[in-house]
């Protein structure tokens, strides 16, 4: 180390060269790096919807997701299959290995889904990459305030905004939401067709074949060849009206022919038998502003592209769109970037409050501008080096990496001032300024290495972790080594050239700590003693892990972007009018009794075409209303909140339940709304809603839970109708021929598109609107145009369906969910539900396990806890190397759990529980505690080469290392302690991993003076130090 310090010394010019480059390569890079809320969090998930008209969800299960689930469960990497099944629609999700190779998977999981679609041509089988619970990174409304016409609406946003904004840089999706579309809907009366003996079908066919353009091949004259094409597409309703459907007799008879059959009857037109007109087509979703019926626009990002720039220039194109259409309203409703930016504008703000309260505690400690200055420089020379690594790493800007730059600011200083005051303390011997610091940075060189390893290496097994933490926390255990490496170069070579050239005085350094010479007292009166030192720590020690489960533990702390939801559910099977009525309801209440605290009530009716959450799919029962506070509210008054719950509670057969609006970092995670899921395996149905009901009534006690909900409540209103095959076939039916005619007269026939205006409109033919007991008296057609009563044939049994079959590793489970009612730690609430419900008697093969959030959390803790043990183990093996020893080492390493006290009492003292993000902290303190310990012991190993006694050379260490132990602790404390306090967005993310290095520091640098010291003398007769063994070390 000494020899690199030389030259740097004797090459300032070209040290000086190589630092212009880094700062300058580092800008290049800083401009170049893309920023971002958090890293690449992409869930190894693959999504396959299937929509199949209204099917019960019993025969979506058995048609479609069960083999569904067999193909899909044999893919490569398939961790985990789960199905969610309603009327008419189903999805599932396939769970793969964070490992895994997602493109290959997707184009295996598309094979095998592909002979699904073939077979069943009546449903539409999707496989997407997309995250049915992204979140769109823009939501807009755009309405115009004088017309309320939505199929002109919905024009100019498809022609003008999506078109628009899809060519964007960054752009991957516009989805219209509340959109409807003009077609032309054919009302033929049941009664009024059989008088003219017709059918839905023959109406259908005869409007079909009169709508076509075909080619009648060409014709040669004179050397050119015209074309000849025969034009037969109608252009309007009038011609739809004139269609001929039949022929009558002229004697009026019964008998009627299709217009293939000409004769001399008199022709049947359509408008004779049916009403065409043109109308709206049925809303599958409704978006609403402020009281009123809008569009609503959501604009998802790339999966890599950066969020700012991609929100950026999505509303720079907004504001040209608003110019470009005058008179129509373009409102941004949720932006994304708002919340990345202000988060990454506070962690920058903490950082550089950090920085500087680092800054003013080194002038403090050392009393001098220059060396301040000098040792100064070591962090804005290290973040931009760290630029340049970030952005060869392929990293990003985002909550996490400016998090471990945050985290690091501190530790950035630590190698400057151990070689700075070395470096003093040889010129107070006399040394020249070169000659200082060359010999200063060799003193310390290797224990300053060694301490920078010891950090760098515990962020290695969290490299090397998989699931959502290590995905998480790889960006930022790559920001913080590169970040020390760079400070390291800075303490060896930078430092030590600086101070050769700007340190000309040799006044002794300034300290505050002015108790250096009693510290020595102290710990020479502590030396009698050891034996009761230590034994005083063991007990403290065993004492915090006494502690441990008092903190409680939970997986991730919640954090929102501040906007209010509420998700309102209908009884399965209410119309979208009805809920749209209800909503209306909400919006006038909260537009009465909020007017200065909510600027917009924007709601979304039923479901959305990117929607889905592990409990339900969305459907027209089903409402969000989001309430979006003015610019100077800050927080959700809680008095909103109440005054809401009692109005919601008063409406009937109406569940309501609050929600901040989930980030990026929530969504990428497969968090569900609920933390508390018990999920129930078995077979029948009807068990599995005994025993859900059963857990309910016991969570519903708990008093730490609230809002407890099953997923197999009362379904949507079901009429089974059971076919007698028998007297079907009389009648020349079969069971496919009766339930396809029954969908035409019910749901309708399409019958082609109308074109204009270069836009195509389905041409749609439907009876009248029908009631419930006319059902039995449909009018069904046998082969031989015989017209047979549906109730002559089959038997109708009105039943309700389930809401919801879920499915989980190819089995029927139902959950029951609920939220936390208290501050009291989830972990201890997981563990009294247990408790609970291991008295409850399950039949043979159902089983009962508390799942959602408790899983992830104890996926975590199991991989962290692995991660904590290689951490130690690894900083064990550098130090022992370092040092080419195997009990010094293990002397060191006792400052660790030294740092668990300190952590684990500052987190119980805020009432903060252990979660990933504090655990990090902890492992983060198995490579930073020990800085301390190396010093000193480095230190003391120096004096014993030299000659000195054991004793004597341990106080003279502990006398010598005081202030810089002093000054690196206090320096890394304070630059963590605005993250620790921080407000504003993200900063509950943060903070449980800055109180928990905070904590562990305080009593790691305390102890270590005092326990170190101790340990080491006990351990002194075995650790066969030699001074024969390594080349003799300078010793002041």
């Amino acid at each position: 180390m000494e020899r690199i310090a030389r030259l740097a010394v004797a090459f300032p010019t070209t040290v000086l060269m190589a630092v212009l480059a880094i700062l300058l390569l580092g800008y290049i890079s800083l401009q170049q790096l893309g920023v971002d809320l958090f890293p690449d969090l992409s869930n190894p998930r693959l999504f396959i919807e299937v929509a199949a008209g209204e099917e019960p969800p019993e025969e979506m299960e058995r048609r479609y997701v069960t083999p569904m689930e067999a193909a899909a469960a044999r893919g490569r990497g398939v961790e985990r299959v789960v199905s969610i099944v309603q009327t008419g629609r189903a999805q599932v999700t396939v769970q793969y290995g964070w490992a895994a190779d997602m493109d290959e998977a997707y184009l295996d999981l598309q094979k095998a889904m592909a002979d699904f679609g073939q077979r069943n041509d009546e449903s539409t089988i999707t496989v997407s990459q997309q995250d049915p619970n992204a979140v769109p990174v823009i939501v807009a409304a755009f309405y115009h305030p004088d017309s309320d016409d939505p199929d002109a609406l919905r024009q100019t946003a498809e022609s003008i905004i999506r078109n628009e904004l899809i060519r964007l840089p960054g752009v991957a999706a516009v989805e219209l939401v509340g959109a409807r579309q003009m077609e032309v809907e054919i009302l033929a009366d049941a009664l009024t067709l059989e008088a003219f003996g017709l059918t839905v079908e023959t109406v259908a066919g005869a409007v079909q074949r009169a709508n076509r353009n075909l080619a009648g091949g060409s014709i040669t004259e004179m050397g050119r060849r015209y074309v000849i094409r025969g034009v037969g597409e109608f252009e309007s309703v009038a011609e739809i009206e004139d269609v001929i459907v039949g022929y009558s007799k002229p004697d009026a008879s019964v008998e009627t022919r299709t217009p293939s059959d000409p004769n001399s009857g008199e022709p049947i037109r359509l408008h004779q038998v049916a009403t065409v007109r043109q109308a709206l087509a049925p809303a599958t979703n409704l978006v609403r502003l402020d009281g009123r019926r809008c569009l609503g626009l959501e604009i998802y990002k790339e999966a890599r592209s950066n969020t700012i720039s991609s929100a950026a220039s999505i509303r720079e194109q907004l504001d040209l769109l608003r110019r470009t259409l005058p008179g129509y309203e373009l409102i941004v409703i949720q932006d994304q970037s708002h919340f990345v930016e202000a988060a990454v504008q506070e962690v920058q703000e903490t950082g550089l409050a950090g920085v500087l309260l680092a800054v003013v505690v080194l002038f403090l400690f050392l009393r001098r501008v220059g060396v301040t200055l000098v040792v100064s420089l070591a962090i804005p020379v290290s973040v931009v080096a760290t630029f340049n690594l970030m952005y060869f790493g392929d990293l990003t800007l985002n909550l996490m990496t400016l998090g471990g730059l945050a985290l690091g600011a501190g530790m950035l200083v630590d190698n400057a001032i151990v070689v700075v005051e070395s470096i003093f303390r040889r010129m107070e011997q006399g040394d020249s300024p070169a000659e200082a610091a060359a010999r200063g940075t060799g003193d310390v060189g290797a224990a300053i290495t060694s301490s920078t390893l010891t950090t760098i290496i515990v962020f290695l097994p969290i490299i090397y972790l998989h699931g959502a933490a290590g995905a998480l926390f790889k960006e930022q255990a790559w920001t913080v080594a590169f970040s020390l490496v760079s400070s390291l170069f800075v303490a060896l070579v930078v430092i030590p050239m600086l101070c050769s050239r700007l340190l000309t005085g040799t006044r002794p350094m300034a300290s505050t700590i002015g108790h250096a010479p009693r510290y020595a007292a102290l710990l020479a009166g502590l030396l009698h003693r050891r034996g009761f030192v230590v034994m005083a720590a063991i007990i403290l020690v065993v004492g915090t892990a006494g502690l441990l489960p008092q903190v409680g533990s939970e997986f991730m702390p919640r954090t929102g972007n501040g906007d209010l939801s509420i998700e309102l559910t209908l009884p399965e099977g209410t119309s979208i009018e009805r809920s749209e009525g209800t909503v209306r309801g909400v919006e006038a209440f909260v537009t009465a009794s909020f007017p200065g605290i909510v600027e917009h009530v924007y709601a979304r009716v039923g479901p959305a075409s990117a929607e889905a959450s592990q409990e339900r799919l969305a459907d027209e029962n089903t409402a969000v209303v989001q309430l979006l506070l003015s610019s100077d509210v800050q927080q959700v008054p809680a008095a909103l909140v109440r005054r809401l719950g009692d109005e919601l509670g008063d409406l009937p057969d109406v569940d309501s339940r609050f929600l901040l609006q989930e980030t990026a970092l929530e969504a990428s995670l497969g968090r569900a709304a609920a933390p508390l899921i018990v999920e129930i395996r078995g077979r029948q149905l009807e068990t599995l809603s005994e025993l859900a009901q059963h857990v309910a009534a016991r969570l519903k006690e708990m008093p730490g839970l609230k809002g407890v909900e099953m997923s197999m409540e009362d379904g949507r209103p079901q009429v089974d109708v059971v076919i007698e095959r028998t007297l079907a076939a009389q009648f020349g039916l079969q069971v496919d021929a009766v339930a396809s005619q029954l969908e035409q007269l019910l749901s309708g026939r399409e019958a082609g598109q109308l074109g204009r205006r270069g836009e195509y409109s389905d041409i749609v033919i439907r009876r009248p609107p029908m009631a419930l007991e006319e059902l039995d008296g449909l009018l069904l057609e046998s082969p031989d145009g015989r017209r047979v009563r549906l109730d002559q044939i089959a038997e109708l049994r009105p039943k309700t369906a389930p809401r919801a079959i879920q499915r989980s590793e190819q089995t029927r489970i139902v959950t029951v969910s609920a939220h936390l009612n208290s501050d009291e730690p989830f972990d201890r609430i997981a563990r009294d539900v247990r408790a609970d419900l291991q008295t409850i008697a399950l039949p043979p093969e159902y089983r009962l396990a508390v799942t959602g959030e408790e899983q992830m959390r104890e996926e975590a803790f199991g991989n962290l806890r692995f991660a904590l043990l290689l951490a130690v183990a690894l900083v064990y093996m550098v130090m022992a190397a370092q040092f080419e020893s195997l009990v010094h080492p293990f002397v060191i390493l006792l400052t660790i759990p030294l740092a668990g006290v300190g952590a684990v009492a500052l987190l119980w003292s805020l009432g903060m529980p252990l979660n990933v993000m504090s655990f990090i902290g902890l492992i983060m303190l198995a490579g930073i505690a020990v800085n301390d310990s190396i010093i000193l012991v480095d230190r003391i190993n120096q004096g014993r080469r030299a000659g000195m006694d054991l004793q004597d050379a341990i106080v003279e260490a502990g006398r010598a290392r005081l202030r810089p132990i002093f000054m690196t602790s206090v320096t890394t404390l304070l630059a963590l302690l605005p993250l620790a306090i921080g407000f504003g967005e993200g900063a509950a993310l943060r903070a449980p991993m800055a109180v928990a290095v905070i904590g562990g520091l305080v009593t790691s640098t305390t102890l270590t003076l005092v326990v170190i010291p101790c340990v080491y003398h006990l351990f002194a007769r075995v650790d066969r130090l030699s001074v024969t063994r390594l080349p003799e070390t300078r010793l002041s």
